[in-house]
Parts: C-alpha cells; structure tokens; sequence
C-alpha cells in the first residue's frame, strides 16, 4: 500500500508521466465530423491503426518532404462535431495544448515553417470531441471489482471506460504547394483505467493529445523509412 501510494504521488507530481489513454473500441468509435478535405481514401484500421485511415503508400515521395507547416489546432464546430458547444475557454486551451505537444514531437525530425513552399507538408487538426474526466468517480470505480467490471462493459459498448476523459481528432498531410492529400486519420480515444488518477479533469485529454502527437511523429519516421522509428506505447 505505502509503495502504491508513492508511486500516485509521483505519477501526480510528474502529470503526464503515469497517465495513458486507448483507443475507443465498440460502437463508441470515430465518426467523421466535416473537417476533413476529403474522406473518400479513408479505409477502417486495423490493430494499431486509428480507427480510420489513409496513407500514400510512395514512401520514396515522402522523404522529400522535409519541412512540415503545423496549422493551429482547430476545435472543430461543425454541426456533426461533437465539440462544437465546446466552452471557449477550454476550446482555446485544449487547441493550443494539442498543438503545442504535435509541435514539439515533429520538431525533433523536420524543419518547421509557417508557409507553403517545396518539401513543405502542411499538416492540418481538427479535435471533434473533448469531454472531461471525472476523476474522483474514476479512481472509486478502478478501486471496487464489481465497478470495475460495469465500466468494462461500458467500453466494450460505448468505446470508454466510466467517467474518463475522451477526446477524438481528424487529422490530415496535405502537400502544401497544390494541395493532394499525402495522408489522414481519424480516431477516437479514453482515459485507462487505474487507481489513483490525479485530480486533473483533463487529464485523459492530454494524454490522448500527446499519444497521436508521438504516433504523428512515428508515422512520418517510417514513411522516411528513417531508423529509430519509436512507436508511442498505448
């Protein structure tokens, strides 16, 4: 019990450190929201994948691409988003937060601008849902067995586990000179569950946020058949 509690501290006083999200499963996964160009290359994924995706398969092409232009993050309000009655001042944090994380993962392999040009990829986001956690309710449901296993049923049904945070993401590699779509994804993701959860409502968000910023980053490695590609642990 004392090393459990040790270690939450820690896990609390490093924030992100302990915390992880997993992709939504069920019938609680993604749904196109309107903020993608184009869906009609998007296939479902398969393990590993997000729920829905589509990647040019030139890797040779890709490697050109050395430079890569990050839009801001958008909070998509689109009539099929479900973020669009989103509080502004969580939109503002949430956006800035994502793109903040994203910025910092591909900074560390390509050149970062803020116009088109050759060997420029513009990357576009769009976060179609962000609910809060809530996380006393959380951690008394990862403490009791038999809560427990309500909310795993929830996730088999729903795609979350009970009373995480869960955010979902459209995001898409375009070529920023004429515009083709180099690649896009759409998925959908909660917070784990575990004991001890810091009391950060958006803590789950963030997590969530910071996988597909690693993922983002892991995918274009391997599209530059680069070594050392580091896939983000789930």
């Amino acid at each position: 019990m004392v090393r459990h509690a040790v270690l939450s501290l820690i896990c609390a006083a490093s924030l992100m450190a302990c915390a992880h999200s997993e992709q939504a499963g069920g019938y609680g996964k993604a749904e196109p929201s309107g903020f993608l160009q184009d869906y009609s290359k998007l296939r479902p994924g398969t393990d590993g994948e997000a729920t829905l995706v589509y990647f040019i398969s030139d890797r040779a092409r890709i490697k050109n691409y050395t430079k890569i232009w990050l839009e801001p993050v958008q909070v998509w309000r689109g009539e099929k988003s479900d973020a669009k009655d989103l509080d502004p001042e969580d939109a503002k944090y949430i956006s800035e937060y994502a793109w903040t994380r994203l910025n910092e993962e591909l900074s560390k392999d390509s050149i970062m601008t803020k116009e088109p040009g050759p060997g420029v990829m513009r990357i576009r986001v769009g976060i179609t849902e962000a609910g809060k956690g809530i996380p006393v309710l959380d951690n008394l449901t990862a403490a009791y067995p038999a809560s427990l296993v309500m909310s795993k049923g929830k996730k088999a049904i729903g795609g979350t586990e009970s009373f995480v945070g869960k955010a979902t993401v459209e995001m898409e590699a375009l070529d920023s000179q004429t515009g083709e779509v180099l690649g896009a994804a759409i998925d959908r993701r909660g917070g784990g569950k575990y004991a001890w959860k810091a009391l950060n409502r958006w803590e789950d968000v963030e997590a969530a946020l910071t996988y597909w910023a690693k993922k983002m980053r892991w995918r274009l490695c391997k599209s530059r058949e680069a070594a050392n590609c580091v896939m983000p642990e789930e």
